[in-house]
């Protein structure tokens, strides 16, 4: 893994605001520690392995705005320093590292001519990413620990699937390599395999057999190509709900949505996937003024995370700041909300 960064502790109190009379997560979450990687994961005692992924690689790759690059500090600063309580108390997480590919992003945009050319490096430079996401998740998986992946684009979707899978039946949780996944979208990321890209992950996880079934809930009417709407309605490993039926025409409640995903997916362990660009006026790649709302994000993380045999968590295509140069300062402690429901709806179990 060339490209990841093992955290420490003096990385951890680095970004841990210390106060007196408080406890923070920084001050009690886990990190490696003793014998070497990956010997030390397996002897902690951590359920959650936190990673970031911080790129925009795969974004860019699919003609999309860059900065999903910028929201891994903001994040990891807000989460370190929820406070330490009996509703979350962070000894059962280790925070890993993340991931730098700020190389191969220099030396695309530093090097490739041409707009195409530069389309082509980014989708062959995906194939690096996947390569050590995938190897990381499936070390994790394999220690029969639960990955809490903060991304990046929705491309690493597809290494997290297919590494998760693999540490599974290695560990013998699961006979096959072969895990479920639900998304929360407006988009379903399931565009043709025309290279590697933010928008094709699941394509790709499916085809090379990683991924059984697929539940996409919030997926926007005005942003699906016919071709890929015509490929999921007939495929019966894919399940789906547009945010129109939810919350326009009103078929059905956002309960009772989530509620299906989770049925349809029940019968093997499960991914969960939220990409932020479903979630109304949040800074990301494909922000929407119409989209689901903070609360109901949570609302998602918290019954998924109660009711599916979990897999993984990954949270993706967030941004503080955006290449066309948008801000949002708040967008890193939305994701520290996300998590920590996720861990406390897990816990309550």
């Amino acid at each position: 893994m060339n490209h990841f960064k093992f955290y420490n502790k003096k990385d951890i109190v680095s970004l841990t605001k210390l106060r007196r009379f408080e406890t923070k997560l920084g001050e009690r979450i886990q990190h490696l520690k003793g014998s070497e990687w990956p010997e030390a994961l397996q002897q902690s005692s951590a359920n959650y392995v936190l990673v970031g992924i911080p790129e925009d690689i795969g974004v860019k790759a699919n003609y999309g705005t860059g900065g999903a690059d910028t929201n891994w500090y903001p994040f990891l600063h807000a989460f370190l320093n929820i406070q330490s309580n009996d509703f979350c108390s962070g000894e059962d997480i280790l925070l890993l590292g993340h991931f730098d590919f700020g190389d191969l992003k220099y030396l695309i945009e530093n090097n490739a001519g041409s707009e195409a050319e530069k389309i082509d490096a980014y989708r062959h430079a995906i194939n690096t990413i996947d390569d050590e996401v995938e190897n990381l998740t499936k070390f994790i998986a394999a220690a029969n620990k639960i990955p809490i992946v903060i991304g990046g684009g929705h491309n690493n979707a597809y290494p997290v699937i297919k590494g998760v899978a693999k540490g599974l039946q290695k560990a013998e949780i699961i006979p096959l390599a072969q895990i479920n996944a639900i998304n929360i979208d407006a988009h379903c990321d399931y565009r043709t395999m025309e290279g590697r890209h933010s928008g094709n992950a699941f394509r790709y996880a499916e085809s090379d057999g990683y991924l059984g079934k697929y539940s996409i809930t919030g997926i926007q009417e005005n942003y699906i190509s016919q071709n890929v709407l015509a490929d999921i309605s007939i495929n019966p490993f894919i399940q789906y709900n547009t945010f129109e039926d939810i919350f326009i025409r009103e078929k059905k409640t956002w309960m009772q949505a989530l509620a299906q995903a989770i049925s349809f997916t029940e019968d093997n362990f499960t991914g969960l996937e939220l990409d932020v660009d479903a979630v109304e006026n949040i800074l990301s790649s494909a922000c929407t003024p119409a989209g689901i709302s903070v609360l109901q994000a949570r609302q998602y993380i918290r019954l998924a995370a109660s009711g599916a045999r979990v897999a993984y968590l990954h949270i993706c295509e967030s941004a503080s700041q955006l290449a066309d140069g948008r801000k949002e300062e708040n967008t890193g402690k939305l994701l520290s909300c996300l998590v920590s429901d996720f861990i406390k709806a897990m816990n309550e179990r």
